[in-house]
């Protein structure tokens, strides 16, 4: 079937990559904040023997057309949320396998809640729906700690990055890993990863999770300074349904730092 203009045009807009056996069961994997597709190059390449592969960027990540950025759209989640259902529609994607990293796990709530036909199942890894602390809700930080955190990116998002990646990487026996994300944020454009921080940091999705009606896996790291294994716990109990599996891994990044268990939590999910 010849391409659409509304495919091709989608298509360059998230730098879409397709893999994998066409029509198989399709497998999306999103990407985290200050990230891009390229995190994902130790996982996805493990489904291409049994599953459609689609990797995109975010708009204002990696490969993406910058241009399209617009504020008002991406002044929230339902923004992305919106991107990843034109990208299941343009390349005529059902019963889809999400796999969202970080902030694009709750990207992928709204999304699958807003058109779950188009969903066969989330796997969530690492999410947080808010992470600041509530009444009788622990996100992980205070609000004087996100303040402070985005009043720094603000004024040196280069030097925050350098700062902050190892920490969010938390393998320190594994330097090039941290090296690896400070890259990584360095390549995001600082205005709209200022954006998208403050969109993601004071973001409350809670609500939504109850919303979710489609099989869903929740993955947390043992040891993860950005969600607390009891934030995963209360996405699970949130979920109905939903199954809960801890790695033996430690920082925010299991697919960089362990992808092999990552892939081993999926496919046992997905049997």
């Amino acid at each position: 079937m010849p391409v659409t203009v509304a495919e091709d045009s989608v298509r360059a807009r998230h730098s879409v990559a397709v893999s994998g056996v066409p029509g198989a069961r399709p497998i999306v994997f999103a990407h985290g904040f200050g990230c891009s597709q390229e995190m994902w190059r130790f996982v996805a390449p493990h489904f291409e023997t049994d599953h459609q592969v689609v990797l995109f960027d975010h708009v204002g990540a990696g490969s993406s057309d910058l241009t399209a950025y617009d504020r008002r759209k991406y002044d929230s989640l339902h923004g992305y949320a919106d991107d990843v259902l034109e990208i299941l529609a343009a390349l005529d994607l059902e019963d889809a396998v999400f796999v969202g990293h970080s902030v694009s796990a709750m990207i992928g709530v709204l999304a699958a809640s807003r058109e779950p036909s188009r969903f066969g199942a989330l796997v969530l890894v690492g999410p947080s729906p808010r992470y600041v602390n509530d009444d009788g809700y622990a996100g992980g930080f205070g609000q004087e700690d996100i303040d402070a955190l985005l009043d720094t990116l603000d004024a040196n998002y280069l030097g925050w990055s350098s700062t902050m990646a190892p920490l969010i990487i938390g393998n320190p026996q594994r330097p090039e890993l941290g090296a690896e994300m400070v890259a990584s944020f360095c390549r995001t454009d600082p205005a709209i990863a200022q954006h998208f921080a403050r969109v993601t940091f004071l973001s409350d999705n809670r609500r939504d999770l109850r919303d979710v009606s489609v099989p869903t896996l929740v993955v947390q790291c043992r040891d993860d300074l950005i969600a607390p294994q009891s934030v995963g716990e209360y996405v699970h109990r949130e979920i109905r349904g939903s199954r809960f599996t801890v790695l033996d891994a430690t920082g925010h990044c299991p697919n960089l730092s362990a992808p092999d268990e990552l892939v081993q939590a999926i496919r046992s999910f997905l049997a």
